[in-house]
């Protein structure tokens, strides 16, 4: 068994992140970093490192924000130091669209707001665009630097105009996460 803690980095920090992750979290028997909720990120790398070392059970869903601030902000910072550490082992990636048209990355599929698999990329109400393998973002400039199994994109979480609200479940963000867990063979081990 790997002694390194398995994480999913979700490149959005609100609010409605926060509820939405610890509802996810708990279905997958995880764990989500309600310190590392933040618009824009507040903690440094090493500090979310070290609560994500103490954090009951894998996966670990933790959220980066920058709000807004175009190239690389807080957010992004900390999502670059804790990917490329050591001790940690990123299962994927959940890149959040936003309306920035300034930041994008590729993305390996997107989950659009009514559930289906997309090879477009998606806006922030989890409809598709006219782009294949990207999204928009304002946390999302560093994906592309970083070596990750798999990014999937989606729209807001918790949001998608309701699609995605924690008062029926979070499907959209759910399943992002459940295809993350099931194309890293998280399941398979456990």
């Amino acid at each position: 068994m790997s002694t390194r803690r398995r994480v999913i980095l979700i490149t959005d920090g609100d609010e409605y992140t926060k509820r939405t992750l610890h509802q996810v979290a708990k279905r997958v028997g995880g764990c989500c970093i309600s310190m590392s909720q933040g618009n824009p990120t507040k903690l440094s790398g090493p500090e979310i490192i070290q609560l994500i070392k103490q954090a009951a059970n894998d996966p670990v869903l933790v959220m980066f924000d920058d709000s807004g601030i175009v190239g690389e902000g807080a957010g992004e910072t900390a999502l670059k130091y804790v990917a490329q550490h050591h001790e940690i082992e990123v299962l994927g990636v959940v890149a959040v669209a936003a309306n920035t048209k300034l930041e994008w990355t590729k993305v390996d599929v997107c989950i659009d707001r009514d559930g289906f698999l997309t090879p477009y990329g998606v806006d922030k109400y989890g409809i598709p665009e006219l782009e294949i393998g990207r999204i928009n973002g304002d946390t999302v400039y560093c994906l592309d630097q970083l070596n990750v199994p798999i990014i999937v994109g989606i729209g807001d979480i918790g949001k998608m105009a309701r699609h995605d609200s924690y008062k029926i479940g979070s499907p959209i963000t759910e399943k992002a996460v459940e295809l993350i867990l099931e194309r890293s063979g998280f399941y398979d081990e456990h």
